[in-house]
């Protein structure tokens, strides 16, 4: 089966993280939220896998290649253009994406995926395809509940008794939410579907096509299954995933490094004296980082790949960033 993910954004809501380093990138115990989305993919038999890119384009391909060392096929749609070598992106939407692939090589000859790439999805794939087949859609929706008072973070989506969207509400205040089932990014298309992307524009899937289909009454559905879904798009939202990891909560990942202590986790190369400094787990300390005499760890907590603590620093439920120093007598809390 065939996928596009969904890259080219600037990640402007988790500035300053995504300066140098597009928002699908980041890391989650040195893990990026990309590199587990595509291993979600290929569990349910995904091996054909385009990204479009715009935002750090290169960061992106020089990690991933062409797939091969991650079991898939992987190839990319670079948005923009050339400026004295450089890459400079011009995302052209998420819709605009799909538009400009098949126009390039007709890649979508088949029932295929679209996915988000700034989330951790644990979700049955397969069966969201089987429900898609099931309906007779020409596209399908994963969709998820959220607590009322998150939908203003959200495109909201509004279903009739059959499962049919109706409806769409972009990011609206609580009080004014006709749903809590909220778009997840995740989505099954038909080829078909592309016969309705405007042509050479900039054109979004959400706020252009999908309200578009729903208005001419097109088999758009929305399925809601168990699944988990850890939202980067914001920095409080990645913020909260790195703890969920540390404290052992995000499918598919294991806390990295060697146990020295109760909940206390090391990279190679790690320097640090466990009885002259204050650690309480979850803490999890990358490769080559330095945590001084007299520093204070309290979890959950992450030191990046060579970042250093100094003594006297106070780091609680914080995520240090790779070669990091943190300052003497510092105070970092939920950072």
């Amino acid at each position: 089966m065939k996928a596009l993910i969904l890259a080219a954004g600037k990640g402007t809501r988790v500035m300053p993280l995504t300066q140098h380093c597009p928002k699908p990138m980041l890391r989650i115990l040195d893990t990026p939220v990309l590199e587990l989305l595509i291993a979600q993919l290929r569990q349910h038999g995904v091996t054909q896998i385009m990204i479009n890119t715009a935002h750090h384009a290169e960061v992106i391909e020089q990690h991933f290649g062409d797939g091969r060392r991650f079991g898939v096929e992987i190839a990319y749609s670079f948005e923009g253009h050339t400026e004295d070598g450089q890459l400079v992106g011009e995302p052209i939407g998420s819709a605009g994406a799909l538009r400009r692939i098949q126009a390039h090589s007709g890649f979508f000859d088949d029932t295929f995926l679209v996915v988000c790439g700034d989330a951790i999805v644990d979700l049955d794939i397969t069966a969201l395809v089987a429900a898609h087949h099931q309906q007779g859609a020409l596209a399908t929706l994963a969709l998820q509940t959220v607590p009322a008072d998150m939908v203003s973070h959200y495109g909201v989506v509004v279903l009739d008794d059959d499962g049919r969207v109706t409806q769409f509400q972009e990011k609206p205040a609580p009080c004014d939410a006709l749903s809590n089932l909220v778009n997840t990014g995740i989505y099954v298309f038909e080829p078909a579907v592309l016969t309705h992307i405007p042509a050479d524009l900039p054109c979004d899937l959400g706020t252009h096509v999908f309200p578009l289909l729903a208005q001419r009454g097109e088999a758009l559905y929305g399925v809601s299954l168990p699944m988990t879904w850890l939202d980067i798009g914001r920095r409080e939202d990645y913020h909260r995933v790195c703890q969920q990891a540390l404290r052992g909560e995000v499918p598919g990942m294991t806390i990295p490094g060697r146990k020295v202590a109760p909940g206390v986790y090391v990279g190679l190369n790690v320097r640090i004296n466990l009885r002259r400094c204050h650690v309480t787990g979850p803490v999890v300390i990358a490769g080559s980082a330095t945590v001084e005499d007299g520093a204070t760890l309290i979890g959950p907590t992450y030191i990046g790949p060579g970042a250093v603590v100094e003594r006297g620093a106070w780091v609680e439920r914080s995520v240090v960033q790779a070669h990091a120093r943190v300052g003497s007598h510092a105070n970092l809390v939920d950072v």
